[in-house]
C-alpha cells in the first residue's frame, strides 16, 4: 500500500453509483495504491454528521469504468486501509416485480449472482470459505430504514424494505426472457454492480448495504422499447439530493459495528490475505 503517512482515517463509507460522482463538503483527496491495483479513483474523506466518512464513486469520477471493468477489490481494500468498518453503497436497479416501481428507494436484504468472469474474492490461496447467508449488514440495513422512515424516504412511498436482487454482467441490458425469467425466481431487483462488492466488503470485515433506487422498470417487466441508458442516467440524476439526504440521516444513525457477525466470522478463521486497517 502507498499512501501519505499523514493521511486521514474514516471509519464509514459511501460508493457512489452511476451519476452519483461526490458526495462530501471540502473533502481531502487520499491516492491509496493497493495490492490489487488502483482504486476507481482517490480516495476524498470528509465530515458528516459529525463522522469521518470516506468516498469513492465505483464507476471513477467522470464514469470511465463499466460495471464488468470496476476493480472492487481495489475500492474496499483501499476503504479498508483508511479504517472504513461500515459501508453504504447507493446504486441505480432496475425493477422487476409489481411491489416496486421507478423512483422507489429499496433497501434489499438478499442477492443473486449471474455474473461471470469477474474476480470475486481475496481468497487466493488456503481454505477461507465466506459465510454468506445474509449478503448485508443487518445493524446498517436498520440505520437505512430508520433514516428513511425519518425522513420519509424523499417520496409518497417512501423506502423498501428488503427484496432481492439479482446481478448480471453488463453492460448490456437484459432481454425480455431474461427479466421476465428473473421475476419468475421472485427477484425484485436486477443490477450490474452489487457483486462483487458485497461479498469483498464481508471478506474485508466491513459492515455492507446496498441502497437501491429503482430508476425503470426493466424489459420484460414493461411494454414499449425497453430500458435505455438515458432513461436510468436522468432518474438517478433527479434523485441525487434525495439520496444524499438519505445517506446524511443514516450516518447518523449507524450503530457501533464491534461485535457484528459482519467482521467477527473471522475471528477464529486464519485468513490467506491482508485486511488492513484496525479489526
Amino acid at each position: 500500500m502507498t499512501q501519505h503517512p499523514s493521511s486521514p482515517t474514516a471509519d464509514v463509507a459511501v460508493i457512489g453509483g452511476t451519476g452519483f460522482y461526490s458526495f462530501l463538503d471540502d473533502p481531502r483527496e487520499v491516492a491509496v495504491t493497493t495490492p490489487y491495483g488502483e482504486p476507481s479513483a482517490p480516495v476524498s474523506v470528509g465530515t458528516v454528521a459529525g463522522r469521518s466518512v470516506a468516498f469513492v464513486p465505483r464507476h471513477g469520477p467522470h464514469h470511465e469504468y463499466p460495471p464488468h471493468r470496476i476493480n472492487h477489490r481495489a475500492n474496499l481494500w483501499a476503504l479498508r486501509s483508511l479504517g472504513v468498518r461500515q459501508v453504504l453503497a447507493p446504486c441505480a436497479v432496475g425493477g422487476l416485480r409489481p411491489e416496486v416501481a421507478p423512483g422507489d428507494v429499496v433497501v434489499p436484504d438478499q442477492l443473486v449472482d449471474r455474473t461471470s468472469g469477474r474476480v470475486q474474492s481475496y481468497v487466493e490461496t488456503g481454505a477461507v470459505h465466506l459465510p454468506f447467508a445474509d449478503p448485508y449488514c443487518a445493524g446498517v440495513r436498520a440505520s437505512v430504514l430508520a433514516a428513511g422512515e425519518a425522513t420519509g424516504g424523499g417520496a409518497e412511498r417512501g423506502i423498501v424494505d428488503g427484496g432481492t436482487m439479482v446481478v448480471v454482467e453488463g453492460p448490456r441490458f437484459s432481454t425480455r426472457a431474461e427479466s421476465r425469467w428473473f421475476a419468475g425466481q421472485g427477484w425484485t431487483l436486477v443490477n450490474m454492480t452489487g457483486h462483487p462488492e458485497a461479498a469483498l466488503a464481508r471478506e474485508m470485515r466491513q459492515c455492507y448495504a446496498a441502497i437501491a433506487l429503482v430508476t425503470d422498470m426493466d424489459a420484460g417487466a414493461e411494454g414499449g422499447e425497453g430500458v435505455g441508458q438515458a432513461e436510468v442516467f436522468e432518474r438517478f440524476k433527479a434523485n441525487l439530493d434525495r439520496l444524499r439526504g438519505l445517506l446524511t440521516a443514516t450516518i447518523e444513525r449507524l450503530p457501533d459495528p464491534d461485535g457484528c457477525s459482519c467482521s467477527s466470522w473471522a475471528d477464529d478463521v486464519e485468513l490467506t490475505y491482508d485486511v488492513p486497517g484496525p479489526a
